[in-house]
């Protein structure tokens, strides 16, 4: 079974692709309502599965007229979605947003399941045994790699 944090996203990307991948303007009280749920669940939603990471910009305004505006990141080519994602390794890079670039690799067709797992099995604190900042460095080195290879397997 799914939990409400599961559905909300669905239903939030929902909404985007029916959109056309434009811009989506929610408003936190009327999803919350709608899912009978806290606006904080919202937040963490967004928070968590709509990030730069994942390929979404978010944009919020709160108060009375506040609202929620969620863009998919539309790159034109693969090498430019990937160029971007090396972007936002940088010299360091969390587990987390590790994860979130794996996930979001995946959901682009650019690796198969089987591949995503064996890289977040990689790169886990577990595998890279370093103490902080050297693991989040040392991580993002590996997985800048990984996006090279992929990028000059693909030409």
């Amino acid at each position: 079974m799914r939990n409400m944090s599961d559905i909300i996203e669905q239903y939030l990307k929902q909404l985007i692709e029916e959109s056309g991948g434009e811009v989506v303007e929610i408003k936190r009280a009327h999803i919350a309502e709608k899912f009978d749920c806290v606006p904080s669940q919202l937040n963490y939603v967004i928070k968590t599965r709509f990030t730069n990471e994942h390929g979404y910009t978010v944009e919020s305004k709160r108060g009375g007229g506040g609202y929620i505006r969620i863009t998919k990141v539309e790159t034109h080519s693969k090498s430019e979605y990937l160029a971007r994602l090396k972007q936002l390794i940088g010299d360091g890079i969390s587990q987390q947003n590790a994860k979130h670039i794996v996930q979001s690799l995946m959901e682009n067709e650019v690796i198969t399941m089987k591949e995503a797992k064996i890289i977040d099995a990689v790169l886990e604190r577990e595998s890279l045994m370093l103490d902080l900042p050297y693991r989040d460095r040392l991580r993002a080195n590996i997985l800048t790699r990984v996006i090279d290879v992929i990028l000059y397997t693909e030409e």
